[in-house]
Parts: structure tokens; C-alpha cells; sequence
């Protein structure tokens, strides 16, 4: 991958060189003309194309934010509601991550949208102990878990 990134930085500034311009605009043209050729070639040189792992990277970034503004209105809820009227608990959700960094990444996730927090993992790293504020369907919280931010993190890191 990181070769893949130096290939179209050079692309890049060979197309500025040959435009004879070295401004910031020339050098984004010979980026994305360089994204172009290596997602062409990616066909013929049997490698994964780099950009796809930045792709899916903006899109788990976009996911949090989604989910932070998700979280907030719903802990506002809570908040301004006359009646407390709120199920909190601890839930076990398994994990198909392996690596400690998407682990880590999963569990900052969590803790960082309000109503949540990471409070610990399994001895073998195949549980993650989370503590919701409000938690009426546990089910439904796991399977939201895994189709967000599992899922997520999994086409970033796979």
C-alpha cells in the first residue's frame, strides 16, 4: 500500500512537470490522473488497489459522525424527558476483530458517542463488555454494533 502511495505522488508530480505548472490544482490533477492508472493496472499487477482502504477509512469516519448526532439527540431525549424513564445496562457483544488496533478502534468508537462506554474485553479478546445508558432491546444493540462499526473497521483494516 505504501508503495502503491509513493507511485502516485510521483505520478503526480510527473504531471506537473510535464505541465510545466506547479501549482497545488496541477499536482490534485496528477493525483487523481495517477488514482486513475493504478486502479487500471491494479487488473494486470495482481495487487489490492490502495484506494479502496481510503475509501472505506472516509466512510467509517462519516459512520461515527452519523452515530455521534444519533447519540446525542437520543441522550437530549433522555435528558429533557419530565420521566426518567431509562433501562440502563451492561451487554457482552462478541467480535470477529483480531488485532489489538481494531479493538482499540472499536472501543474508542464506542465510548466516544455519549450514552456508551467501553468498559472492558474477554481474557481471549472475543467479547467486548459495553455499559449504555439505555439499553430496552439487547439484541438490537449487538446487531447494530456489528452492521456499524464492526463492519466498518473490518473494510478498513480486511
Amino acid at each position: 500500500m505504501a508503495f502503491q502511495i509513493l507511485l502516485n505522488i510521483v505520478i503526480a508530480l510527473i504531471w506537473a512537470f510535464l505541465q510545466n505548472s506547479y501549482t497545488g490544482v496541477d499536482f490534485l490533477v496528477g493525483y487523481v490522473i495517477g488514482i486513475l492508472i493504478l486502479y487500471v493496472l491494479r487488473r494486470f499487477l495482481q495487487f489490492d488497489f490502495y484506494f479502496r482502504r481510503v475509501w472505506a477509512f472516509m466512510k467509517l469516519t462519516l459512520l461515527f459522525f452519523k452515530e455521534l448526532i444519533l447519540a446525542n439527540v437520543d441522550v437530549i431525549k433522555i435528558v429533557l424527558s419530565p420521566k426518567l424513564d431509562i433501562q440502563p445496562g451492561i451487554i457482552e457483544v462478541p467480535t470477529k476483530l483480531k488485532t489489538d488496533w481494531e479493538l482499540t478502534l472499536l472501543a474508542s468508537l464506542i465510548s466516544l458517542t455519549p450514552g456508551t462506554l467501553s468498559m472492558d474485553f474477554s481474557d481471549d479478546n472475543k467479547f467486548i463488555y459495553i455499559h449504555s445508558i439505555h439499553v430496552p432491546d439487547k439484541e438490537e444493540m449487538i446487531r447494530q454494533i456489528h452492521d456499524t462499526f464492526e463492519r466498518a473497521i473490518l473494510e478498513v483494516t480486511g
